[in-house]
């Protein structure tokens, strides 16, 4: 019998990313909550590298990186409810997107969450700013893909900015992700997380702004 474990936290997009594609395979796996103050023996021990959640451990081997961690489920779980596409194309697109938000989005956000310069947070948001516009004029360019009709990879992944965003922005007193603006993404990110799939699965907002507040001031607040 296949044994499954997730190291993750409640509030990670990353570690929830996991949970969903898990969860739509119908993969059973136990949950564990990690504290990442106070890292367990077991997350340092199968995850030296990066010392990060998710990890998971599937009959005692780990797997890093929420990225890589959906690829070997589809690969490993190839008849249930697949993630990627099947068309060559489209999986390319779909990876080249989600990289796409880690490592472009990604940095610019825990730089307004995180960093002690408001020089740098405003420099932040601007970039991030030029990467939404570009995120934008893609969805225009190509309905197709961006029509979401299903979950799969790339609406699993894009909940960093389907969800999460708005609730960062909240937290940091500041107008990102506007309808006005972005009206494309905007809707796009509405058809995501209305899906009872991951709409039920997501942590609830106000507990997740509240836990936003404990960690980020205001941008333009003395930090």
């Amino acid at each position: 019998m296949e044994e499954i474990k997730l190291l993750g936290s409640w509030a990670s997009p990353f570690s929830l990313r996991v949970e969903i594609a898990l969860k739509l395979k119908g993969i059973q796996y136990e949950y564990i909550e990690e504290d990442l103050l106070n890292k367990s023996a077991t997350l340092l021990k199968y995850n030296p590298v990066h010392k990060k959640i998710p990890l998971i451990l599937h009959n005692g081997k780990p797997i890093a990186e929420s990225l890589v961690i959906l690829e070997y489920i589809d690969e490993t779980w190839k008849d249930e409810s697949p993630l990627l596409p099947k068309d060559h194309n489209q999986r390319a697109m779909a990876r080249f997107w989600a990289n796409f938000l880690d490592e472009k989005c990604l940095p610019e956000m825990k730089k307004l969450c995180y960093e002690s310069n408001n020089e740098i947070r405003e420099k932040a948001r601007g970039e991030l700013h030029e990467l939404l516009k570009l995120l934008e004029n893609e969805i225009i360019k190509d309905k197709n893909f961006f029509g979401v009709n299903k979950v799969g990879y790339i609406e699993i992944v894009s909940i960093l900015i389907t969800y999460w965003l708005g609730v960062i922005q909240e937290a940091l007193k500041v107008d990102i992700l506007t309808k006005e603006e972005f009206p494309n993404i905007c809707a796009w990110a509405e058809n995501v997380i209305s899906f009872s799939f991951i709409k039920e699965n997501l942590p609830p907002r106000e507990k997740l702004l509240a836990f936003y507040k404990m960690y980020v001031k205001p941008l333009n607040a003395v930090i």
